[in-house]
This record gives structure tokens, sequence and C-alpha cells, in this order.
């Protein structure tokens, strides 16, 4: 009698144990995928941060031509101040971010159409150099929002299949937005000369 009390107090122990090892398992998987995605995330700001510290010396470049276009210099100085201001302190300010950033994109699209006007800007090397790292920022932009996507994709994915889902639930982790396209960038802007 004593022995089959050991062998099922121990096998009941050993469940315990299995049961622990996994809830740990699943918990430090979601804490990683987590981390992961908001690392995505702090890359997406950083290439965002690198535009926003371009857009001074276009703005100033351009300034020094087109003395007259001041609403559109004014117009893409306050989208990049806007920007600065948007505080991502939950995965619900990501559609705030998103339209400020949209609203500076378009300030910018208006900036380049501005330079058109000016052919001895289009032909400064210090303008050409700025626009080109711009061009080249914006391209990052997209890769990084790809990257940031995936690591959400990953991460959402792994905390609503079950039975990972009931620690999620237990440990209070929560599903994370994906970035989206503002609705106008469905659209292709309009450029006229």
């Amino acid at each position: 009698m004593k022995k089959s009390f050991f062998l099922v107090f121990g096998g009941f122990l050993g469940l315990l144990l299995l049961l622990g090892a996994w809830f740990i398992s699943v918990n430090n998987s979601l804490v990683s995928l987590n981390e992961r995605t908001q690392e995505k995330w702090s890359q997406v700001e950083n290439v965002y941060q690198r535009r926003a510290d371009l857009i001074p010396n276009i703005v100033n470049t351009v300034k020094g031509y087109a003395k007259h276009e001041s609403q559109v210099l004014e117009e893409v100085t306050r989208a990049r101040a806007q920007v600065g201001k948007v505080q991502m302190s939950g995965p619900e300010d990501l559609q705030k971010f998103n339209a400020t950033q949209t609203q500076l994109t378009q300030s910018l699209s208006r900036l380049l159409v501005v330079t058109e006007r000016y052919p001895e800007l289009k032909a400064d090397r210090n303008f050409l150099e700025l626009q080109s790292q711009l061009e080249g920022t914006e391209n990052r932009i997209t890769i990084e929002r790809m990257r940031f996507n995936e690591a959400t994709q990953e991460y959402n994915s792994y905390l609503k299949r079950f039975p990972q889902s009931i620690v999620a639930g237990m440990r209070n982790f929560k599903e994370r937005p994906y970035f989206q396209a503002e609705t106008t960038a469905k659209t292709a802007p309009k450029v006229e000369f």
C-alpha cells in the first residue's frame, strides 16, 4: 500500500514538474517574441528619427533657393514637429504615430515638387546628396516596417495557438497591432508642375 502511494505521489509530482517546466518554457518564449517585436518597432522609430534629422537640412537648402515657398517649408517643419510630439507608450498609439508620419510624408512630397521649379536647386550637390539620403531613408523605413510586421505576426501567432494561449492569458500577454498604411496611401499622389 505504501509503495503504491509513493508511486502515485511520485507520478503526480513528476507531472507537476513537467507542467511547470512547460509553463516556464512557453512564458519565456512569449517574453522573447514580445521583446523581439519591441526591438523591431524601435528600429522603425530609429529610421523615422533619421528621416526627421535629415529634414532640417533639406528645408534649409531649399530655403536658400526658394524664399517665396515659405508655406510649404513651414508645413514640413510643422509636420516634423508633430512627429516629435507623439509618444509610443502602448500599442494603441501606433495609429497616432502612423498618422503623423503620413502627414510628414505628404509634406515632404510637396517639398520635392517645389524643388522641380528651381533647376539650379536640382543641380546643387548638397541638395542632391540630401535628397539621396532621404530616398535611402524611405527605403529603410519600408524594410523596417516589414520586419516589424513579420515579428508581430510571429508573436501573435504563437500567442493565439493552443495551449500557449492559456499561458498568455494567465500572464496577460496581449496581441500586438500590425503597422498598416493609411487609407490615403492606396491612391497615387498627384504631382503637378
